[in-house]
């Protein structure tokens, strides 16, 4: 049996958002999608995807250059919004077409608009780092109703902790809401916002061509695999895109600034040398939050985690 290996969650300079520092107009990743595929291809992925945030720019314009392209999949990282508390949603969608992106982003303000559209087309999406913007801004209970809602969980992401990933997965093997119901599909990316983590961590699934790998994932027959993540891979993701962000500014890159904000911004990053040791301790605080709330989720699902049957499971997680 063939088994064919896919990054599901890397991102191009097409995902332009950035939540730091926004006057700086910095994106959030400045790696050519041309260099995406190829090192993607020597790090053994047999399939490439760009899954950038709420663009499919960048697999658009890989597949102007390479329209026959027969090993690479047209993703996006969907950001919405879950309606109880406001939590940021992203999911990772494969298969994505420019109508049913422009279909999506009206929608994006409710996640629950979302999966259902999603769900009616037939594309295959899991929900990405399922605990990485939830704070009890609602009850857990409230919050995983969102799995009743995808085929899919990425429980492997290479910027989130062992311990969170770990969580993802038992819920995966085990959630669902009655005997005979499909369980949850496994996905696994590296979320490389660098070319340096791109291909360390993927997902594998049975199949000879890019459609068998999605039908197999459909199947729920996927598996995720690489390493987890932690404080060195955000903060080296941060470093990496603060260089390339001072060599655009320097005339290397995307051109997103004009001529006096170029140098205002070069001033900026010269004057602010001093502080380089922030993307550090910023990650570090982050990645300090991320475990002390998986450890808060693991301790509230313990009893059915653990000791419940998995039939039951849904049911007493929402009563």
């Amino acid at each position: 049996m063939t088994i064919l290996r896919a990054d599901l969650h890397v991102h191009s300079w097409h995902s332009r958002r950035s939540g730091n520092l926004q006057f700086l107009k910095s994106r959030d990743c400045y790696s050519d999608p041309e260099d995406v595929y190829t090192v993607a291809k020597a790090r053994g992925m047999d399939i490439v995807t760009i899954t950038d945030h709420d663009s499919i720019e960048g697999g658009l314009e890989f597949l102007a250059s390479h329209p026959d392209a027969r090993d690479f999949i047209l993703g996006e990282e969907v950001s919405c919004r879950f309606p109880d508390g406001d939590i940021e949603v992203h999911l990772g969608v494969y298969g994505m077409t420019e109508e049913l992106h422009r279909e999506i982003q009206p929608l994006r303000g409710n996640v629950f608009e979302v999966t259902a559209l999603l769900r009616a087309t037939g594309v295959y999406f899991s929900l990405n780092h399922l605990l990485h913007f939830y704070r009890r801004q609602a009850p857990l209970s409230s919050y995983l109703r969102l799995l009743d809602e995808v085929p899919a969980l990425e429980t492997r992401n290479g910027t989130m902790l062992p311990e969170h990933n770990e969580l993802i997965a038992r819920i995966a093997a085990r959630w669902g809401p009655a005997a005979g119901i499909r369980r949850l599909g496994s996905v696994g990316g590296s979320d490389a916002h660098t070319l340096r983590r791109i291909g360390t961590t993927w997902t594998e699934a049975p199949g000879r061509t890019r459609e068998e790998f999605l039908e197999s994932l459909r199947q729920g027959r996927g598996s995720a695999g690489g390493v987890h993540g932690g404080t060195a891979a955000i903060s080296g993701d941060a470093y990496g895109v603060i260089r390339a962000y001072v060599r655009s500014l320097a005339g290397f890159g995307p051109r997103d600034h004009r001529r006096l904000e170029r140098t205002l911004c070069l001033l900026f990053s010269a004057v602010s040398l001093p502080i380089q040791f922030l993307p550090v301790v910023i990650a570090g605080a982050g990645k300090w939050r991320e475990f002390r709330e998986v450890r808060r989720a693991a301790a509230e699902l313990s009893g059915w985690l653990d000791e419940q049957p998995a039939e039951v499971m849904t049911q007493q997680v929402q009563a």
